[in-house]
């Protein structure tokens, strides 16, 4: 095989989550690139609408906030294609707070999304996974899954969850040949990104904190996704991708 074919997903299928906007949106703009044929859920209709333009992937419009919303989501997904070869669960949300301040329902909420969903659409999708002997499953966590920050208490709790899924779920499915792998990225330069840490005394300090400086963009995470998605990364599996500039290293 080629270094080509070795970094190649021409031809396989993939779901991406979270593909409204963001990180989702640069995944979908990557793999369709790449030759995937690709399928982005997400909330709005219209920014879905927007992508397959650009893009010339499928669409699905789906609330994953809802053990039925997931599970919807999959059998439409599989409607279309079906054997997913590639999922990656990008969804998430990021509400923060001082713990002991935080509601129950923002909690709640945090948790559906960001770690029973990817749940839920891994235990739909792999079947046929298992069934075709491969398969690439990929969660968008975040470095504060990993490293304390404080406001985060349910987002970084979520996202050391969807580590710890990432870790069980490889045990279970590595003998399949399917990968379980976690990006870990710093705050990205999304519309959300800027939105929140655009100020310079809230990213201030944990630029200085970072050794090259900077947050991240999003098809810095996108060119991480589309390297585990590939033949390339199939030794790679229960990893955690620390994409953060070196901040967890010093």
């Amino acid at each position: 095989m080629s270094w080509k074919d070795r970094f190649s997903i021409s031809g396989k299928t993939a779901l991406v989550t979270g593909a409204s906007s963001g990180i989702g949106a640069e995944i979908v703009s990557v793999f369709t690139e790449a030759g995937a044929k690709v399928i982005g859920a997400g909330q709005s209709a219209e920014r879905l609408d927007a992508l397959a333009d650009r893009t010339g992937c499928r669409t699905i419009v789906a609330d994953l906030a809802s053990v039925e919303g997931c599970r919807l989501l999959a059998r439409e997904a599989l409607a279309i294609h079906p054997c997913i070869d590639i999922l990656v669960n990008s969804a998430g949300v990021a509400l923060v707070g001082p713990a002991l301040a935080f509601s129950a329902e923002d909690w709640d909420r945090t948790m559906a999304i960001n770690l029973r969903a990817p749940f839920l659409l891994a235990q739909s999708l792999a079947p046929p996974m298992i069934a075709q002997g491969a398969g690439k499953i990929i969660n968008i966590s975040s470095q504060t899954g990993v490293i304390a920050l404080a406001d985060h208490a349910a987002y970084a709790s979520s996202k050391g969850g969807l580590n710890a899924l990432t870790k069980s779920l490889m045990t279970e499915l590595a003998p399949h040949n399917i990968q379980v792998n976690a990006i870990c990225p710093t705050v990205v330069m999304t519309e959300m990104g800027k939105k929140v840490w655009s100020p310079p005394e809230k990213s201030g300090p944990m630029i200085a904190a970072t050794p090259l400086g900077r947050f991240g963009e999003p098809v810095e995470i996108a060119d991480m996704a589309l390297y585990l998605a590939s033949p390339a990364s199939d030794l790679v599996n229960g990893a955690l991708m620390m994409i953060e500039g070196g901040y967890s290293s010093v």
